[in-house]
């Protein structure tokens, strides 16, 4: 599955949580559009989106922001880096479970340590 796939449609579950409560997703469909004010174009968001939830140990958050940084045109090195920058804040063990849900995502290039073209 190509990464910009992965982008395309919110996951199931999410759609069914929506259909269920809708004022939680127009609450949270405000919030969305209020992110987008301010100076950092969108690939710079998602990269910090892809720290706050590496910082915050979400590994589902981890895999959709991979996924939305990689569709927003962020390169693998890149993404990568950003795991290697949050190693001096959450600590090695910390890390090394994000920079798996990273490469979960990005599959098995990144996980034999190969650079992407």
């Amino acid at each position: 599955m190509s990464h910009d796939q992965h982008a395309e449609r919110p996951p199931r579950a999410y759609e069914e949580f929506c259909a269920e409560f809708p004022a939680l997703r127009e609450a949270w469909d405000s919030i969305r559009r209020a992110e987008a004010d301010g100076p950092l174009d969108p690939r710079t968001r998602r990269l910090v989106k892809l720290a706050a939830s590496i910082s915050a140990r979400a590994q589902g958050g981890t895999h959709s922001a991979t996924r939305k940084a990689l569709a927003a045109g962020a390169s693998e090195e890149e993404i990568l880096q950003v795991v290697a920058l949050c190693a001096s804040l959450i600590g090695m063990p910390e890390t090394v479970a994000a920079w798996s849900w990273v490469r979960d995502v990005l599959g098995p290039r990144s996980a034999q340590g190969q650079k992407a073209p």
